[in-house]
């Protein structure tokens, strides 16, 4: 195959790794299993718009991507929509997307195992049309990630601390709001209260790092948290920290196929993440899932 990589030099590892030494390792990886590999390195602000000419450009089998969760986010939006296989370098602080499709977290080992995948057809969603791979959210997370979003971090480190300490900002000063919710259009909303709402590409499996355990199910996970007080907010935390949230008693869990969202006391601040990106969130969301359209490298294993 002949293939283009794209690696954000500002996203976690990469940002204390030697990427010329790093662009020919990959390129000797490839080559040892008969592709032919261009390795590109860019900044953090060029990362879209040198992703979106690979993809426009032509000429090639498949895509890599190498940084953080957003990188990879924005590479899959990309590749699905150019019907370009996508290959994984996770170098962020979580790596949730390739951790779902079992590939190395280390990104030395990964190059190996990436040069010899085979071609995986995986689930993509989209919210309001915009893809993602991992989940929609809004309340607890999305405070969280705007208190997080205010404090200096340069490292993986500051970023974990920055997200323990918005963590406990948020236990103290849970937000309350009022959603309406139809799943898979059956024209009966439903409305209620709750902390938190998330809804996810694939249901999430039992573990403290909220990813799914796979990615081709072609359902949505849906979860709702009723209002908490500081104390359920804690209880919460602990659930999650041990991998059993689904069993928390505020936490109610499905699936769907298609949820439309409505915020009938919507406020014009109001903040929402998608693919751990903080963004302004519309009083109606409408999230769809696209099952096994976009096309991954993974493991040849698996």
């Amino acid at each position: 195959m002949k293939i283009k990589a794209v690696l954000n030099r500002d996203g976690g590892t990469f940002k204390t790794t030697d990427m010329e030494a790093y662009c020919e390792s990959a390129t000797r990886a490839f080559t040892a299993k008969g592709h032919e590999l261009d390795c590109a390195v860019v900044g953090g602000d060029e990362i879209v718009d040198a992703l979106q000419r690979v993809a426009d450009d032509g000429g090639i089998d498949a895509v890599v991507a190498g940084g953080g969760d957003g990188t990879i986010s924005t590479a899959a939006g990309i590749a699905w929509k150019a019907g370009l296989p996508l290959g994984i370098v996770p170098a962020g602080t979580m790596n949730l997307f390739a951790r779902s499709l079992k590939l190395p977290l280390d990104i030395w080992k990964v190059l190996d195992v990436l040069a010899d995948a085979r071609v995986a057809d995986v689930d993509i969603a989209t919210a309001n049309g915009r893809p993602f791979v991992h989940q929609f959210s809004a309340g607890l997370h999305a405070r969280m990630v705007r208190m997080r979003n205010q404090m200096n971090f340069a490292s993986r480190l500051g970023k974990i601390r920055a997200s323990t300490s918005a963590a406990f900002g948020v236990m103290l000063d849970p937000p309350r709001f009022e959603v309406m919710f139809d799943i898979d259009g059956d024209g009966r909303s439903d409305e209620r209260p709750v902390s938190a709402i998330s809804v996810s590409n694939n249901p999430l499996g039992n573990n403290s790092l909220f990813f799914a355990d796979a990615v081709n199910t072609g359902r949505l996970g849906v979860y709702l948290a009723d209002p908490l007080e500081p104390t359920g907010v804690g209880a919460l935390a602990f659930d999650i920290l041990r991998g059993r949230f689904k069993e928390n008693d505020a936490v109610t869990a499905s699936t769907a196929n298609h949820v439309h969202l409505h915020f009938p006391k919507h406020r014009k601040g109001a903040a929402c993440v998608l693919d751990g990106e903080l963004l302004r969130m519309p009083a109606d969301v409408e999230i769809k899932m696209h099952a096994g359209e976009l096309k991954v490298l993974v493991p040849s294993a698996t």
